[in-house]
């Protein structure tokens, strides 16, 4: 942990690879990485420039930091993700299906001495200029958000992190897919603030924070605003989310799918995806940008299932912390839960609204992912899409978080031959996975494309294709 020397582009890739990523797409993280290190050279070398002054004169200056050598620094590639399945399970408690996409960000770091962070998106050249500061004012809208509640939760939990950070990143994922483009930042940007100050070697986080799937807990409440065991939580970015993205950005890897259930996150094993097949991802052109317009909707389902809990633990005087907890509590409880619900009547739910939202979680997390991962598990591809597709059914008429673009897509999509087919992520918008044959996966992109260009002219001149294996979670380079 901590800074050092940072490798050349080769060098990544060939991590990458060896990680399991293929190469192609490897050596395309490999250019994202130059551009990061061409942009990290340009910021320190306006130290004394305008930005450099701006963010000095922002920061919080009371434990400065001792100046560090200019090749002090550290690399990470840290990517995407695809909800198989689990959709709008994990921050109640429930399971999910797993893995990681071979795109997403590459962010390069260097120590500062003083307590500023400088963070520039080295695509875009935009740079967002904060303070190492517990009072960080959080905006509002944009990538900026994520950043800053990344920023402020860190200088709140670990009042020995003042060493401030001028970071660069660089993404190949499409912004607002539904493909965790959002968290994958923020996880970016505490890495690299983790790397520069040594965090790990604060007694605070090694007793909150002992693993990689503790670490992807933690990551989630600097989202939501939780606190996470004595780490207290914050203003977050105004998601009532879990921690599904990061538990997948961190802790999945190449070539299989994971099982994970939540609140806390625990493994609950891997499959091998076989070799045979692979997915494409269908970005719908219409954004999932949970942090603005969708997040009232995005809201509302997790504050549907927070109902469900604190109406059954009332009715009852249990103190089940989740709804999975409920659930699980007795052989009956999923009974008597449709029960104390329907003689229910708050203000902010129609009965009939809380047993969909109800309905729709027990399917998916009890019912549909153990079969899913049993049918994977013994190669039956059939039976896994059948699975796949009461997931999408329940998304449809429980959840009501599709749109006609995303229901269309995966008509398509088995239209077209896929093995299995769903939307997933917040939903409002964003992604469908296909999983198809490898050797067709390009030509099924083209079609699949062409289809859906047929269909939705208007969001399919936004729309991106693109094939990916089940790739390496956040790593070092």
């Amino acid at each position: 942990r901590g800074a050092a020397a940072v490798t050349h582009g080769p060098d990544a890739a060939a991590r990458l690879v060896a990680a399991g990523m293929r190469a192609r797409e490897a050596e395309a993280k490999a250019g994202l990485h130059a551009r990061c290190v061409a942009a990290l050279d340009a910021m320190r070398r306006d130290v004394g420039g305008a930005a450099e002054r701006a963010a000095t004169e922002r920061a919080a200056t009371e434990r400065p930091a001792t100046e560090c050598a200019a090749t002090e620094r550290a690399a990470f590639f840290v990517p995407g993700r695809i909800e198989i399945l689990g959709k709008h399970t994990d921050y109640a408690g429930g399971r999910s299906l797993l893995c990681a996409v071979e795109r997403g960000f590459v962010v390069v770091a260097a120590p500062r001495a003083d307590a500023a962070v400088t963070v520039t998106d080295a695509r875009l050249g935009e740079t967002r200029l904060l303070a190492l500061d517990p009072e960080l004012a959080v905006p509002r809208g944009d990538w900026g958000a994520y950043v800053a509640a990344c920023v402020r939760r860190v200088a709140r939990n670990f009042p020995a992190a003042r060493r401030g950070a001028s970071i660069a990143f660089a993404s190949d994922l499409p912004p607002a897919s539904g493909m965790s483009s959002s968290s994958a930042l923020s996880t970016a940007v505490f890495l690299a603030l983790d790397a520069v100050n040594r965090l790990a070697d604060d007694p605070r986080y090694r007793a909150a924070i002992p693993t990689r799937e503790a670490l992807a807990g933690y990551l989630g409440t600097i989202e939501n605003g939780q606190s996470f065991g004595a780490l207290a939580g914050d203003l977050g970015v105004g998601t009532f989310g879990g921690s599904e993205d990061h538990t997948a950005i961190l802790c999945c890897r190449s070539g299989v799918v994971s099982r994970y259930s939540f609140a806390p996150v625990r493994a609950e094993g891997e499959i091998a995806l076989p070799v045979d097949v692979t997915f494409v991802v269908a970005h719908s052109g219409v954004e999932a940008e949970k942090g603005a317009g969708a997040q009232a909707l995005y809201n509302e389902l997790s504050l549907g299932a927070q109902r469900i809990l604190a109406l059954w633990n009332d009715a009852t005087g249990r103190a089940d912390p989740s709804l999975a907890a409920a659930v699980a509590s007795a052989p009956d409880a999923p009974a008597r839960i449709r029960d104390v619900v329907a003689r229910a009547t708050p203000r902010d739910f129609t009965p009939e609204r809380l047993r969909e939202r109800f309905d729709q979680f027990v399917l998916e997390s009890t019912d549909v992912i153990p079969r899913a991962a049993e049918a994977l598990a013994r190669g039956d591809l059939a039976a896994f899409g059948a699975q796949v597709a009461r997931s999408q059914r329940g998304a449809e008429t429980m959840l009501r978080n599709q749109i006609p673009e995303t229901i269309a897509l995966v008509a398509l999509a088995h239209r077209e031959g896929a093995v299995a087919a769903s939307a997933f992520g917040a939903g409002f918008g964003g992604s469908v996975w296909a999983l198809v044959r490898a050797d067709g996966a390009e030509r099924f992109a083209e079609r699949w494309a062409a289809g859906y260009a047929r269909e939705f002219p208007e969001a399919a001149a936004r729309a991106v294709f693109l094939v990916t294996g089940a790739g390496p979670g956040a790593m070092r380079l």
